[in-house]
């Protein structure tokens, strides 16, 4: 395979993941500050960064304590990134909004970049 035909495979797989949706799980603990908070930073960002792309399920740990055992949530609030690959775990409020692009492998924009 040919440099080119290398960067060009590249190029189609970035550009056909600008458009992928996302599948996200969000696992909190009743509805504490701490969880009612991460739910809304969750789907403030989401809302603003990738609307219409994703997809988010709340998780109750408290009324689907099995629900941990399944992706090794150690923590709540966590915010798990299913989908598009790697998996992904954030673990806290979700309130660092350039962290939580971060981890989700979103790009961080100039005006974010500059405070």
């Amino acid at each position: 395979m040919t440099n080119d035909t290398t960067l060009q495979t590249f190029e189609q797989a970035i550009a056909h993941r600008d458009d992928e949706p996302y599948r996200l799980r969000l696992f909190v603990t009743g509805a504490t500050p701490r969880s009612t908070r991460a739910i809304a930073n969750a789907r403030r960002i989401l809302d603003a960064h990738l609307p219409g792309r994703y997809e988010l399920d709340v998780i109750d740990l408290l009324q689907q304590p099995d629900a941990i055992d399944a992706l090794m949530v150690i923590a709540a609030p966590t915010l798990v990134k299913m989908l598009p690959l790697p998996l992904k775990r954030l673990i806290g409020d979700l309130s660092d909004e350039e962290k939580v692009l971060l981890g989700l492998g979103l790009p961080i924009s100039s005006e974010e970049e500059a405070e």
